[in-house]
């Protein structure tokens, strides 16, 4: 029977191997020209696609810095193609922001090998043990929820299709 501490250990070895993959890919994508996104902005675009288009103070308030820092950050994200801005329907002076194509493209290089290696542990699983990984999953983000880290609860998002209007123009 495996302890805590191997638990812990394995968890984290998990977690690094996805970041180097990410990292190494994202390195080799970009080898030729220069990347376009710093890491604090990759960092700032991950927080807003996890949030499901947020607000600009609803950013600001999560990763807790000022609206006008925030404002800035996005800005240069929109001027770079990864961001627009889209105005609600209820409250014309409010915008949410919007993850772009060009975005997901770059995010696909992370999410395509997740997809990659969860087949191959459902291929290597039986039924039972498929079910008891799923239900593990579901535990640790029970947990990370406790800890309000769920950036997706954090926003209103555009899961309601009235308050979406128009993308402003930048």
């Amino acid at each position: 029977m495996k302890t805590t501490d191997d638990t812990e250990e394995l968890f984290e070895k998990v977690y690094t191997d996805f970041k180097m993959h990410f990292y190494r890919a994202v390195f080799h994508k970009f080898s030729n020209r220069e990347a376009s996104l710093t890491t604090v902005e990759t960092f700032c675009m991950e927080v807003i696609y996890a949030m499901k288009n947020p607000t600009v103070n609803e950013f600001a308030n999560f990763i807790q810095i000022s609206s006008p820092n925030a404002a800035y950050k996005i800005n240069n994200l929109i001027q770079k193609g990864y961001l627009t801005k889209v105005q609600s329907r209820e409250d014309k002076r409010e915008y949410y922001l919007q993850v772009t194509q060009k975005y997901l493209d770059y995010y696909n290089i992370s999410t395509s090998y997740v997809s990659e290696v969860l087949d191959r542990v459902r291929q290597a699983m039986t039924p039972e043990e498929r079910g008891y990984f799923h239900r593990s999953l579901e535990i640790i983000l029970e947990e990370l929820k406790k800890d309000d880290l769920d950036p997706a609860k954090k926003s209103r998002g555009l899961q309601n299709a009235d308050q979406v209007g128009k993308t402003k123009e930048e």
